[in-house]
């Protein structure tokens, strides 16, 4: 039995090195001054790109959790790791799957054509519940929408929003 408890603690040691691994390399992309410290503004990006997608608020509680007591405008790598490092081993803020995210936009389409226009999307994002700024409206609409028809093939995007699983 203890080389199976030996075996599980190696597991969960290598798992808990690739995940601080991940963080490491995320975190020093953003770290232009190379001195362990990125922008306050990056951090989503940053939790983003590791798999996680929280919502404003949950990403504003993080930011609370490990920003400076004199607020600098910049966080601290030794503060960043061990709460992400806790948020990855958790498996918080996990994206939604496919077919939660085709049932949203089918409850959008009333008239179920199978598209949204540009501007029904547009109305949707930043007029009901937590509105996307100007710029991440731009950016999901360059994405979004087919060039041909104008439209956005709602069962095509949710595609390619998914995140696979790792």
């Amino acid at each position: 039995m203890a080389a199976s408890t030996d075996e599980a603690k190696e597991n969960a040691d290598s798992l808990f090195n690739e995940i601080q691994r991940k963080i490491t390399e995320a975190f020093d992309i953003f770290d232009h001054e190379s001195n362990k410290t990125v922008d306050v503004r990056e951090i989503g990006t940053i939790v983003r790109s590791l798999g996680c997608c929280p919502t404003e608020g949950e990403l504003q509680d993080m930011l609370h959790e490990i920003e400076e007591e004199e607020n600098t405008g910049y966080i601290r790598f030794e503060k960043f790791l061990p709460m992400m490092t806790k948020i990855l081993m958790e498996r918080r803020y996990k994206p939604s799957p496919e077919d939660i995210l085709l049932k949203a936009f089918q409850v959008l389409d009333v008239e179920m054509k199978g598209y949204l226009t540009r501007e029904e999307l547009e109305k949707y994002m930043t007029e009901e519940g937590e509105p996307f700024t100007q710029d991440e409206l731009e950016e999901m609409l360059s994405s979004a929408v087919d060039p041909d028809k104008g439209t956005i093939l709602y069962k095509d995007y949710v595609s390619e929003l998914t995140v696979d699983e790792q």
